[in-house]
């Protein structure tokens, strides 16, 4: 199988331009993730959060893990677990509207961290998103003002750590899945690897490099597309040796946003016009994901396809039945 993809994004600064705009609609394409290497985020400061977020584990974390896995007995299972994940996880949210001074145990200089860290993300994010609009021959702005809705863009980071697993063929990290939102940013530890993608019917480690950042799309740049770029499932593998750090960031629509695929790319594939993805609002995607997630996606956007939207111009509900 063909290397994973890496796409430096300096060399998008001079003759390098148009092969690595190449680069990244292909991996769009025929993988939906890539690596990004030379992002403009500093590496000291990549550091700096690698060492708070370990930090933060180990002494708020860790101990609280190896509890509940005493309490459901998870080290002596001798079936396949299906309905949990071997991992430790806290949410922060940075839009429309920070939590990030409620979340508990967190020490200053994390909570500092963090939120620079997200400013950083956000505008990476957006950056990346213009690059998919001109692969596309969508209008600059077009995938963020998709997912802008009321209040603007969601967006918020998932810190997962994955202790050693004593049984890690009988329980996963994190179950297969596909992400729900738009574009996930990742940032996850360069020694003890675990992240897997599904391509072509095979299971492919997504390779841990220092200072990069893991790239996926999501369910709802695969209905704006249309299917031209499709979310990928995924999982991870927990592993018998090291605790694999996981910082993964969703810059996803407003819960209010109307999604759906882009007239421009509708009307470039005409002949596949009876293959039209439906359209929705976010907040009612996600109510749905929520009981499905490690579920096949077809199905869920057919469920889609029922569903009711109010539009943004006051018309009412609209019958989407496409």
């Amino acid at each position: 199988m063909e290397n994973f993809p890496v796409i430096n994004l300096e060399s998008l600064n001079g003759e390098g331009r148009k092969a690595t705009m190449e680069k990244i609609k292909d991996a769009c394409e025929n993988w939906g993730f890539f690596e990004l290497v030379s992002h403009g985020i500093p590496t000291e400061f990549l550091d700096t959060v690698e060492r708070l977020t370990k930090e933060h584990y180990r002494q708020c974390l860790e101990q609280k893990f190896k509890e509940l896995v005493a309490s459901k007995g998870l080290e002596a299972v001798k079936t396949e677990v299906n309905d949990m994940d071997w991992e430790s996880t806290f949410y922060l949210r940075h839009l429309p509207q920070s939590n990030i001074s409620q979340v508990p145990d967190l020490k200053d200089e994390y909570r500092n961290v963090m939120k620079e860290f997200a400013l950083k993300l956000e505008k990476l994010a957006e950056q990346l998103l213009d690059l998919l609009c001109e692969n596309l021959g969508l209008e600059q702005g077009y995938l963020k003002k998709a997912f802008y809705g009321t209040n603007g863009p969601t967006f918020g980071t998932k810190v997962s750590n994955y202790p050693p697993c004593p049984n890690n063929d009988k329980i996963k990290g994190l179950r297969a899945h596909t992400d729900a939102g738009g574009l996930i940013l990742l940032f996850q530890d360069d020694k003890v690897s675990g992240l897997q993608l599904l391509k072509d019917g095979e299971w492919v480690d997504v390779p841990p490099m220092r200072h990069s950042l893991v790239i996926n799309l999501g369910d709802q740049l695969e209905v704006i597309t249309n299917g031209k770029y499709k979310s990928v499932e995924h999982r991870v593998i927990a592993q018998t040796d090291g605790t694999r750090m996981s910082i993964a960031s969703f810059y996803n629509p407003s819960s209010d946003a109307v999604i759906y695929p882009a007239p421009t790319i509708v009307e470039k594939n005409a002949e596949e016009k009876n293959q039209v993805y439906p359209k929705f609002v976010f907040e009612d995607y996600m109510k749905h994901y929520v009981g499905v997630k490690f579920q096949a996606k077809e199905p869920r956007f057919e469920a889609m396809k029922a569903v009711e939207v109010k539009t943004s111009f006051g018309l009412g509900p609209v019958k989407t039945t496409a």
